[in-house]
């Protein structure tokens, strides 16, 4: 996303209709997730990954995704981001107008030939293709192109991965083609002092401004302790998920993200502005109870609700 005047800001990246709806069993009707991604935006979120361009065969949970993206270009103010594993995901994303695109480039090349069925090598010449399709596309409709380094902090499959395959890697990415890089969690793993090794370590090797962003989970409850430790090294972006759905589905015992609501409440508490109005994005879970019951959300401030004179206290610095 563009960068903002406000030094005092931060984008929460909401990716529940990716990454949340992709480890449920349940498909969240289209009208529903276009009912959902509206109130987001609505509520100020200014950043949605909004799905993932991958063969309705493996998940059909986002079969829709063109349609989505098509619809989410009719909401002015937001950024559609989307995930892409390949280049054929990658031409059918820039042909539906996203506006962010990002591939996944597991650090555990186990995890990456389980997830994409792609090594190392492979990944990283997909990449190129990929920033050469990019460039292809007119300044002003060009999206942006995010390595995402997943397993960044550790793997299910492998265990302990080395900071210096990280570092590798993320150097890779860029000399590939892309325009920032992104640092996952995807498992869960990490803790905040090795997210602030790691982030700034990634961020000395590839440039501050090339890496802003952090994806975390909350597997072991540490999600909003590595989020903090991920501001404190510069972090700028921060991918959350409206009830705290997701995980990965190749990645044994991955739960769910960061809760969207908890990690909102936390930066605006702190005195961040996100320009999202939290009373607003926690009536937004309705759309999610309605639409795909049974399936659990976390979160501990839509249960307990918002401080006496909370609300009026962001109105009042908005």
């Amino acid at each position: 996303m563009a960068a903002t005047k406000d030094d005092n800001f931060i984008l929460i990246s909401e990716v529940g209709p990716r990454d949340g709806l992709q480890n449920i069993k349940q498909i969240m009707p289209t009208e529903a997730k276009k009912r959902w991604i509206a109130a987001l935006a609505a509520a100020g979120v200014k950043e949605i990954e909004v799905g993932s361009f991958v063969p309705a065969k493996i998940l059909p949970q986002l079969a829709d995704t063109a349609e989505i993206v098509e619809f989410a270009r009719t909401i002015p103010g937001i950024e559609i981001a989307v995930l892409v594993p390949n280049v054929r995901g990658a031409e059918n994303a820039i042909k539906a107008g996203a506006h962010k695109i990002t591939i996944p480039l597991s650090v555990s090349e186990t995890h990456s030939l389980k997830n994409v069925n792609r090594t190392h090598a492979q990944m990283l010449e997909a990449v190129k293709t990929i920033a050469e399709m990019v460039q292809q596309v007119s300044e002003e409709d060009r999206p942006s192109f995010e390595g995402g380094l997943s397993t960044a902090f550790g793997c299910t499959i492998e265990g302990h991965v080395p900071e210096k395959k990280v570092l590798s890697l993320a150097e890779a990415l860029m000399e590939a083609g892309c325009d920032e890089v992104g640092l996952s969690d995807t498992t869960g793993y990490a803790n905040p002092a090795q997210v602030k090794t790691l982030l700034r370590e990634t961020r000395r090797v590839v440039g501050a401004e090339n890496c802003t962003g952090v994806h975390l989970h909350n597997t072991r409850g540490l999600g909003l302790a590595n989020a903090l430790a991920a501001l404190e090294e510069g972090a700028t972006t921060i991918d959350a998920s409206q009830g705290g759905l997701g995980g990965c589905p190749f990645a044994p015992g991955a739960s769910g993200n960061i809760v969207t609501e908890d990690l909102a409440f936390m930066l605006e508490a702190m005195g961040y502005n996100t320009g999202i109005d939290l009373d607003a994005l926690m009536a937004c879970r309705s759309i999610l109870t309605d639409s795909i019951p049974g399936v659990e959300l976390f979160g501990f401030t839509p249960d307990a609700g918002l401080p006496l004179g909370f609300a009026k206290r962001q109105a009042e610095a908005a």
